[in-house]
Order: structure tokens, then C-alpha cells, then sequence
């Protein structure tokens, strides 16, 4: 797989209804929100979480498209893999006990077995230097916090449980056995994201063309495949890629950015669902090498 020899940027649109997209362990899972202007956050670690879910779902997790971070994974020993596939099983022990950092030999070829087989690797990068060291990946694909087009509210609801976990809290309950719990939800958001793909760093881990085509399979289905109570109603509802005509770039990622636009409509008090509003793309005009592509929307 050769790598891409395109620099791409774009605009990810996805909304949520009576949800909470990301919660924030810091506030008790309230959805994430800019205490500034009361916009909804979610974060770009939530969103590749969803693409590798996918990614895995879709793919078996077997390489070239395994999944380096996922529920439950001891990396160290993915990294010792690393290791036995080429050949270097004897530097990840001294005496049977102390583990060695590698040659720089070693830790290179580890690192490049990593962006082979692991889609996420080569996608988003990760540090990979941790106990057996298979060095660290800066990945081609960056993506940003999304941010709500409008400020949100969240809600609380107490909800109840008809039983509870132990026979003593049955006892001091008499018998009535039920827990109470709080949810959050957000009664209605559309978040945008920005996201850009370096065609240099992907030279660098193997980042190619069924990588990136997959990429925006991922973006476009991953709430699909991702359904919780807890997260409502959540989906892809615009996907905007602005291709650049080489590596380096024909015009800079921001002002590209401005020509795609979502805001509230004029006879809308309260958004409850995405015809609420209007998104309007700009696509005449376009810089000297830029080609737009709406992939949804």
C-alpha cells in the first residue's frame, strides 16, 4: 500500500438528541461544555475511539487493520509482538528479569511492524516507548475538539433501578430493593469537528489510499454501529473534504474552513433537530489546486 501523496483538511458535522455524547469524569459524567460560552465539547479522543470501533467492527481487527488501543489491551505485550515478529525476542530480556530499551535498529523495525499491522497506529500515531520500547509515531490524521454550533443545556433526570447489589442493602431497605442513579442528557446538539491529514506523516507510516477510504467510511457510519441508551439519538450529518493538489498545500486549512457554515435558522427559537438548521457550502471560488468533496450533506 503506497501512501497518499495528498495534503486533505475537513469539516465533520454530527448531532445528538436526548444523549450525552461525551461525559466529562472530572464533573460527575456531565456532558463536556466550554463554562465560557455554554457550547457542548466532545473530544477528538472520543471520536477516534468511535472510528477505531468501527474500524475493528468492520475490519475483524486483523492486520494490516488491527487496533492498537482497545478495551482491555496490555500494550506492552502487543509491543513484545513487535519484537518476536522481527526476529528480536532476545533484547526484550537481560537474565530473564530486566527489560532492555532495544538497539535503535530494533526499536525502528518494532516501529514500522507497529504502522503495518495496526490501522491506528499509522492513522493517529501513538508513544509506544513505554517498558519494551517500539518508539513513537506521529500519526497523519489530526483531528479537533468539536464544539457545538449553539450553546446547550444539560439535563438531569433521576431514574431508578428495581433492585439493588447486596443482601444488606435489601435488609436496610426492608425489602423495597431499589437503587436510585442520575443520567444527563442533552436534549438536542450539532457539534462540528475540524480534522487534517498530512501527506508527509503518512509517507512516514504507511498511511494510503484504502487507509483513507476507510477513514471516511468510518466518520460517515461510526455512530451507527455505536448505539448506547446513554449516548440517545447521535449521527454523521455532514462530511466536507477539501483535497489539496500536493503535499504541501494550495491554500491554508482555516480559510478553507470559513466556506463551510452551519448556524440556527431565523424562525428557530429552540433547535430540537437538524432541520433547524441551515449549513450552506461554498464551493465556487475554490483556491487554484483545491478540490471540494461532499461526502454527506
Amino acid at each position: 500500500m503506497s501512501a497518499i501523496q495528498n495534503r486533505y483538511d475537513f469539516v465533520l458535522l454530527f448531532d445528538v438528541r436526548d444523549g450525552n455524547p461525551n461525559g466529562d469524569p472530572d464533573a460527575g459524567n456531565l456532558p463536556r461544555i466550554d463554562a465560557e460560552t455554554g457550547r457542548g465539547l466532545v473530544t477528538d479522543v472520543a471520536i477516534k475511539r468511535k472510528v477505531r470501533n468501527f474500524v475493528g467492527l468492520t475490519r475483524e481487527e486483523r492486520p494490516p487493520y488491527d487496533i492498537y488501543i482497545k478495551e482491555k489491551s496490555v500494550l506492552n505485550n502487543t509491543h513484545k509482538r513487535a519484537y518476536i515478529a522481527i526476529g528480536e525476542e532476545q533484547q526484550l530480556a537481560d537474565d530473564g528479569k530486566k527489560k532492555r530499551k532495544g538497539t535503535a535498529e530494533a526499536v525502528e523495525r518494532a516501529r514500522k511492524w507497529m504502522c503495518q499491522n495496526f490501522y491506528d497506529v499509522r492513522t493517529f500515531g501513538a508513544v509506544m516507548s513505554t517498558g519494551v520500547n517500539c518508539g513513537q509515531v506521529r500519526g497523519p490524521v489530526q483531528l479537533t475538539f468539536a464544539r457545538s454550533v449553539d450553546p446547550i443545556i444539560a439535563q438531569e433526570h433521576a431514574i431508578t433501578r428495581m433492585a439493588v447489589a447486596t443482601e444488606e442493602e435489601a435488609e436496610k431497605q426492608q425489602g423495597d430493593n431499589r437503587t436510585m442513579g442520575r443520567k444527563f442528557t442533552v436534549p438536542y446538539g450539532l457539534y462540528r469537528a475540524h480534522g487534517f491529514i498530512s501527506a508527509h506523516l503518512a509517507a512516514q507510516t504507511g498511511f494510503g489510499g484504502e487507509d483513507l477510504d476507510l477513514l471516511w467510511q468510518a466518520l460517515s457510519q461510526m455512530f451507527e454501529h455505536d448505539r448506547s441508551a446513554a449516548r440517545g439519538e447521535m449521527a454523521t450529518r455532514g462530511l466536507y473534504v477539501f483535497e489539496h493538489g500536493g503535499t504541501l498545500g494550495n491554500a491554508p486549512a482555516h480559510e478553507l474552513f470559513r466556506r463551510i457554515t452551519s448556524q440556527r435558522r431565523e424562525d428557530v427559537t429552540v433547535a430540537r433537530q437538524f432541520e433547524d438548521y441551515r449549513v450552506e457550502v461554498t464551493g465556487e471560488g475554490l483556491p487554484e489546486g483545491i478540490t471540494l468533496h461532499r461526502l454527506l450533506g
